[in-house]
């Protein structure tokens, strides 16, 4: 059997559940804080809807995600270890790289835990607008995880970096304009 193409299946699909859960808990996080500043019926209702919806996306969808993402990858890491030795790992830089992205990505996965702690106590730690700004976080680690992959050891560091800034500041003016509009919309 082909292990390094059973585990890759594996790990992408986790990879993009994973995704998936991110995306979705961020745009919870907004409407959960724009639920907060409505009327009292509404909070009533809303907030215990959102609040049960969060935990759930972490636990069934997130948590489970990540884990068969991380199996996946080191299951081939170690494959390919044992085929080619520690020198594969040595000759392949972009994987430090993504590992590095990797670990940050379980930093942000935490942060993710700890929002939805804070919600669900009543805490409003960020605007909504700022929340749609985190939401975009999962947008910049996806292009930089997969971009090492693809491009592996032909990538330079520095053309990342202007890429991810390039990106980002699209990101930011799109989310600035947006709030603009629904301002106006609101008036």
């Amino acid at each position: 059997m082909d292990w390094i193409n059973f585990f890759k299946v594996f790990h992408i699909v986790g990879w993009v559940s994973w995704f998936a859960g991110f995306f979705y808990l961020g745009r919870m996080f907004v409407y959960h804080r724009e639920s907060a500043d409505r009327p009292q019926a509404e909070r009533d209702v809303l907030l215990p809807q959102y609040n049960i919806m969060m935990e759930r996306a972490y636990k069934i969808i997130l948590n489970p995600a990540m884990m068969i993402t991380w199996v996946g990858g080191i299951a081939m890491l170690v494959i390919y270890t044992m085929q080619s030795g520690a020198e594969w790992i040595r000759a392949n830089s972009w994987m430090h790289s993504k590992l590095l992205l990797l670990f940050a990505l379980i930093a942000y996965h935490i942060w993710v835990k700890k929002m939805i702690a804070k919600l669900k106590n009543g805490e409003k730690p960020y605007s909504s607008f700022t929340f749609r700004l985190l939401n975009e976080m999962p947008t910049l680690f996806l292009v930089s995880i997969v971009s090492l992959a693809i491009y592996k050891n032909v990538l330079s560091p520095i053309a990342l970096v202007i890429m991810l800034a390039v990106l980002a500041a699209f990101l930011y003016f799109t989310a600035r304009g947006y709030q603009k509009k629904r301002e106006k919309m609101k008036r």
